[in-house]
């Protein structure tokens, strides 16, 4: 049985239209906008009948406050009001209301309202999942082709996406990236960090599998993985309907992963604050990563030797605050990644 929310400051309100639809939800009542917000983070509603006209905290605030909360910004809310002017139907649209009905409500249009938008967050769940499946897919067969074109042991781009996961969690745990990082931002970056080196696929042989160092003439032609990186991505996200947010972060990061925190770093010489904080994690996983990997011209570095090289870039190449996250991550690190190449 769905959850719906009734708020609204008349008690007499709240009980009439709990009348009305109790036989077909399970309801909650919360007589003022701070009730609702308390619930919500208790047990979120699938849907929210919500009053404008309220003390203190109005229907608008309340929805504003409810949004803070990325776990809530998909939760239809249907304002109630018994002003019927077009501005303040306007203004509730605006602030993201999906549904505004007039007081007092009729049963049957109340319902209908209530079923339709029920029915569209099914769908959009359905879509979701369908666009999620896809983007998995893709991840699942790019990951396999860096490996194999880098001649990397299958699963090493899985390892980097462990040390994003762990770096994101210490990140979200400090706080570092307010409004920016959140789980949902986090679980995206995860699944894109696979696919941050799949511009390596428009390097030549010669280049990528060359068992000496790079002279400056193949550096700069190595260089260009980035923007190939994410020319690719684009083009391939073009075919498939837009997900919810991952898409942007994996074109990012994998444009954006060499750039270095005092702007020394590729392709756009960015630096601080200006690299996009998700290419700034990007960047410390992509280097602890290759650190433990061998490679045709080097042998794979120890834990302790890479956690080291990580340690000395802090405010140079890497953002101090994900330097911090990997230092807070390195036991976990240390367990996941130790020893175990490509696992």
């Amino acid at each position: 049985m769905k959850h719906i929310l009734i708020v609204d400051d008349n008690l007499t309100n709240l009980e009439q239209i709990s009348i009305q639809i109790e036989d077909l939800y399970d309801v909650s009542l919360a007589k003022s906008g701070a009730q609702a917000v308390q619930i919500c983070g208790k047990a979120a509603p699938d849907l929210i009948l919500l009053d404008i006209e309220m003390p203190e905290m109005d229907g608008f605030a309340t929805l504003t406050k409810l949004r803070e909360n990325v776990a809530h910004r998909s939760i239809p809310v249907i304002f109630l009001t018994a002003s019927h002017d077009v501005k303040t139907e306007l203004k509730a649209l605006k602030a993201g209301a999906a549904d505004f009905i007039g007081k007092p409500v009729e049963r049957e249009i109340l319902i209908h309202r209530i079923e339709t938008h029920l029915a569209l967050v099914a769908a959009k769940r359905d879509v979701d999942a369908q666009v999620r499946a896809l983007e998995d897919a893709i991840i699942t067969s790019f990951a396999d082709i860096i490996e194999h074109r880098n001649a990397k042991s299958f699963g090493g781009s899985r390892r980097s996406a462990r040390i994003v996961m762990a770096l994101a969690d210490e990140l979200l745990a400090a706080d570092a990236f307010p409004g920016q990082l959140n789980p949902a931002t986090a679980d995206m970056m995860t699944r894109a960090a696979p696919l941050h080196d799949i511009g390596k696929i428009g390097i030549s042989d010669f280049i990528l599998l060359k068992p000496t160092l790079l002279n400056d003439e193949e550096f700069g032609v190595m260089k260009t993985h980035t923007a190939i990186g994410a020319q690719i991505l684009r083009r391939v996200f073009q075919e498939i309907p837009r997900g919810a947010g991952f898409q942007d972060f994996a074109v990012t990061m994998a444009l954006s992963h060499h750039e270095r925190w005092d702007g020394k770093g590729y392709p756009d010489g960015l630096s601080g604050d200006d690299i996009p904080f998700c290419a700034r994690v990007m960047a410390v996983a992509d280097v602890f990563d290759a650190l433990l990997d061998s490679r045709t011209y080097k042998e794979p570095m120890g834990f302790s030797e890479a956690a080291l090289v990580i340690a000395s870039g802090r405010g140079t190449v890497f953002d101090p605050r994900v330097v911090d996250a990997f230092k807070a991550a390195q036991p976990r690190l240390s367990t996941e990644t130790e020893g175990k190449p490509g696992t």
